[in-house]
């Protein structure tokens, strides 16, 4: 993984704040949590996804993912 890898996942990132987007999880051992949701916020290491689940009674959840994770495809990520 190199520095502008990196910067090139940040950027991109920050571009689609407020976005809607799809984003399916690897939770290890074939399982994988498909969601949709919109990006909160992106700070320099990390950047944050509010994940409402409409068909179910969760409330919305804030989750936080690092740039790292798009890289190594522990996340993925599509615009809705």
């Amino acid at each position: 993984m190199e520095q502008k890898d990196f910067d090139k996942v940040r950027a991109s990132v920050q571009q689609q704040c407020g976005s809607e987007v799809m984003i399916q999880l690897d939770r290890g051992r074939n399982k994988v949590d498909i969601q949709k949701g919109v990006i909160q916020e992106a700070y320099p290491s990390v950047f944050t996804i509010l994940v409402d689940d409409e068909q179910e009674d969760h409330p919305a959840q804030l989750l936080s993912f690092s740039y790292t994770d798009i890289i190594t495809k522990e996340i993925r990520m599509k615009l809705c």
